[in-house]
């Protein structure tokens, strides 16, 4: 209809009502595109929001982790402070125990995590997305993360490896199924390591694990490397703690 009454005044040259009828077309185009943008803003905005929204529970998970770790890593150490007891020949420490502590010294607990996802999963398109400034930063740091650093595999020393083929197997099974990682009420994908370990097997068994291990007085100084190594695990830890916890803040305080 326009353009057909466009066409008519042009025939009229009436040049006023042509000059109305193309400010009427123009406005109503920049008023159609700026609606589109404003509302493709406002579902990027919404998305955003939910991401975030949906991103708090593995924040929450993280730091689960952190708790947990510290305390497993308290744990690992006392044993490793009797095995080195064992390894010296102190009296106060039985067979027994130097056996189980020597072991369970080489427990790791590590967080799993698919670096490569979870930086798919929030772009840089999504973090610039990101209205208040503290959240995208914290946001960004926390992609930048080697989170290999507090993985699993940063703690599997070899002395986890040389020990485990010192003691014998069976010992090793037993010692997995009674004083292995437990899991934490409610929080299945996190665990605690039990402080004490007392197990039924014939002294002489003991005795002969024990004997085994003290013909490795290598494994004293690879314990020695993993401990370092147990150490720079938690250096690491606090950091990506202190950073995950922040973030994890910010975003309560942004849905609150």
């Amino acid at each position: 209809m326009i353009f057909k009454r466009t066409v008519a005044k042009l025939r009229a040259q009436d040049w006023v009502a042509i000059a109305i009828e193309l400010l009427i077309v123009i406005i109503g185009v920049f008023v159609g595109i700026q609606a589109a943008n404003w509302n493709q803003a406002r579902v990027e905005r919404l998305q955003t929001e939910r991401m975030l929204s949906e991103l708090q529970p593995g924040l929450e998970h993280f730091i689960g982790f952190f708790d947990t770790a510290k305390p497993y890593y308290a744990t690992t150490r006392a044993y490793a402070d009797n095995a080195f007891a064992g390894w010296r020949g102190d009296p106060g420490v039985s067979n027994e125990q130097f056996v189980i502590s020597a072991y369970q010294a080489s427990q790791v607990y590590g967080l799993e995590i698919n670096a490569v996802n979870w930086a798919r999963i929030f772009g840089g398109d999504q973090v610039r997305s990101i209205d208040d400034p503290d959240i995208r930063r914290g946001l960004a740091s926390l992609m930048s993360v080697d989170f290999a650093d507090v993985g699993p595999a940063a703690v599997r020393t070899r002395y986890r490896e040389q020990v485990r083929k010192v003691i014998p197997e069976d010992i090793q099974d037993l010692i997995r199924d009674r004083c292995g990682d437990r899991p934490i009420p409610g929080r299945p994908l996190l665990a605690h390591l039990p402080a004490t370990c007392d197990l039924d097997l014939a002294p002489d068994r003991w005795a002969e694990a024990a004997a085994a291990l003290r013909a490795h007085p290598d494994l004293v100084g690879e314990l020695r490397w993993h401990l370092a190594a147990v150490a720079t695990f938690l250096f690491n830890m606090g950091k990506i703690d202190q950073r995950t916890r922040n973030l994890s803040n910010g975003i309560r305080k942004l849905e609150g």
